[in-house]
């Protein structure tokens, strides 16, 4: 198995972690390709890994009884799927809306690392924390701000975990995202559009103008990115 060098990984919390600590990690450690609609996590199977994502975007989704389903958050470089194991529960669904790639980490081999170092668990708690506050904001977003709002907080949030201003997400993918059907989702592009913060093509959002989403999202946008600085140190979003 190919050993993977630290100063090349791309994932925000393994370029976090100290050189021993990375060490610790190593162990069946393995970058692999992560392809649309890839599953990190199944609701139903035993999660055998960690991945740390470098590229891509991780989507957390889920289901009704009655088959309804709906996205509460995602994960790109600067997170983790499976850390559900961290607290010792199951956890949802999750699986790649944009292809990338990941550093995968045996499940025992970061569950002992975490036992053998408390530092570090405090670590991936912090991180663990800043993902159930994006949800709790996902809550806070649907119950209080309308459809545009929501829009531009979700473009701002892919916008922080994918390289460059174009985003790969589909009217499809938004949809799920905010729990409407996709021409409602179109419409709302097209304010977007109307006031040049986007401009938006199949399968492509383009970001025109990040301080223009920022102030349509208002308040729903910001508090847990700002908290994710805050508790790790370094800002969600690479400058």
């Amino acid at each position: 198995m190919t050993h993977i060098d630290q100063s090349t990984v791309e994932n925000t919390l393994l370029k976090m972690l100290s050189a021993d600590r990375f060490a610790r990690l190593s162990e069946g450690m393995e970058r692999v390709d992560l392809p649309l609609r890839h599953v990190l996590v199944a609701s139903d199977v035993p999660t055998t890994h960690v991945c740390f994502l470098e590229r891509g975007l991780g989507s957390m989704v889920v289901s009704s009884t009655d088959e309804e389903v709906v996205e509460i958050g995602h994960i790109g470089r600067e997170g983790a799927s499976g850390m559900h194991v961290v607290l010792a529960v199951e956890t949802t669904r999750t699986f790649m809306q944009v292809a990338g790639l990941g550093i995968m980490v045996p499940m025992e081999t970061f569950q002992r690392a975490l036992a053998d170092d408390p530092e570090m668990r405090d670590f991936f708690l912090r991180y663990v924390h800043t993902t159930v506050l994006q949800l709790a904001h996902s809550a806070l977003a649907n119950a209080r701000y309308n459809m545009h709002e929501r829009l531009a907080r979700w473009i701002l949030m892919c916008h922080d975990r994918l390289e460059g201003n174009n985003l790969a997400i589909t009217h499809e993918f938004l949809a799920l995202m905010l729990g409407v059907r996709r021409s409602g989702v179109t419409n709302e592009l097209h304010v977007l559009e109307g006031v040049h913060a986007i401009r938006s093509t199949r399968g492509n959002v383009r970001i025109v103008d990040r301080e223009k989403l920022i102030e349509i999202a208002g308040g729903c946008y910001g508090v847990p990115e700002r908290e994710y600085e805050r508790l790790l140190g370094l800002p969600l979003r690479a400058r």
